[in-house]
């Protein structure tokens, strides 16, 4: 089987490319084309406008630009790449062979905030800020576009009737023809080489510095990198429902169980302060008023829920739990930062 990778030298793409090197054939796209072991070619959007790619089995679709919690982009960047390429690639697929296309969105294109207990598939999507809002407008092309190449098919071949799948705010047809789409929206995916906000939390706690929001008890899910490719094998080899997918690792943690898990990881003693609630919110108020780093915003950032439901994706694989823990992943990852 062939796959091509869209962002095929990106943090998630690297390490795809190293769990299903040894079962699949896979291409690349991506703006760099530097050989890479487990990779037999890598092409460029060029090459992909030009009809230059051979016939690929699927697509992952990777390539996007990252939420910048910096808020240093441009809004129009964040269209113009994870919109822009993912209509240049969807369209390609359906004028293609493929038989799957996965698109990487993110949690963020359904909820900024989660409101109730958990975030789950049926969300009405409520993006906030052009990250989330680039990605649920790409979301949206993919739904329009597969509806339309549907119904085109069962209008060639004359069936009156057309069998649905649920999907959130809408339905998709099935395909007569057999290609499948899925829609994966991870929540924040960690594991050796990333570089996100774990990394910042990792860099504050090996300096010893105490953590003061101990009073806060928040729960948030990740996504570790390895049960993240553990489900995409599942969605190449598998014959699953075309749809939307969460993603995130089985359990919820506290950002105290989190600093708890570095420091198991590090073998040191976590430094944690429960300063009241109420002080806390005073400071960051303050902090809002005259810019000082802890703000209103960052407090809810640091504090807030965010759990995110995988019982969807479980239950399309047939599986009662992902392969690996969230501690165990986070433990995986914080060695590799050392």
């Amino acid at each position: 089987m062939t796959i091509l990778i869209a962002g095929v030298h990106g943090f998630v793409g690297s390490n795809l490319v190293s769990a299903l090197k040894d079962k699949y054939s896979i291409y690349g796209l991506d703006i760099v084309s530097h050989p890479k072991e487990g990779i037999v070619k890598t092409f460029s959007w060029e090459d992909l406008e030009q009809q230059r790619l051979p016939q690929m089995d699927v697509i992952i679709h990777l390539a996007g630009k990252a939420h910048d919690t910096k808020n240093q982009s441009k809004a129009q960047e964040y269209f113009d790449i994870n919109t822009g390429l993912t209509k240049k690639i969807f369209d390609y697929f359906l004028q293609s062979e493929a038989r799957k296309f996965i698109f990487f969105s993110s949690v963020k294109a359904a909820a900024d905030f989660v409101t109730g207990s958990e975030l789950t598939e049926d969300v009405i999507p409520v993006p906030k800020g052009p990250y989330g809002e680039s990605k649920i407008a790409a979301e949206n092309y993919i739904c329009e576009q597969f509806a339309s190449y549907c119904s085109g098919l069962l209008s060639k071949q004359a069936v009156d009737t057309q069998r649905e799948i649920e999907m959130p705010g809408s339905k998709w047809p099935d395909a007569s023809d057999g290609k499948q789409v899925y829609i994966m929206r991870p929540c924040m995916i960690h594991g050796p080489g990333n570089k996100g906000n774990l990394n910042l939390l990792y860099s504050v706690v090996k300096k010893g510095i105490p953590w003061p929001l101990g009073d806060f008890e928040n729960r948030r899910t990740f996504t570790s990198i390895d049960n993240l490719c553990y489900v995409i094998d599942g969605f190449v080899s598998k014959n699953l429902p075309s749809g939307i997918y969460h993603m995130a690792d089985d359990e919820a943690l506290s950002t105290n169980e989190l600093i708890e898990i570095m420091c198991e990881a590090m073998g040191k003693k976590p430094h944690i302060w429960n300063i009241h609630k109420g002080f806390m919110t005073g400071c960051a108020k303050m902090g809002t008023t005259i810019g000082l780093p802890l703000n209103m915003e960052r407090l809810a950032k640091l504090t807030e829920n965010y759990v995110v439901s995988n019982a969807k994706i479980k239950d399309a694989l047939g599986i009662g739990q992902m392969p690996v823990t969230a501690k165990e992943g986070l433990i995986k990852t914080i060695k590799s930062f050392k």
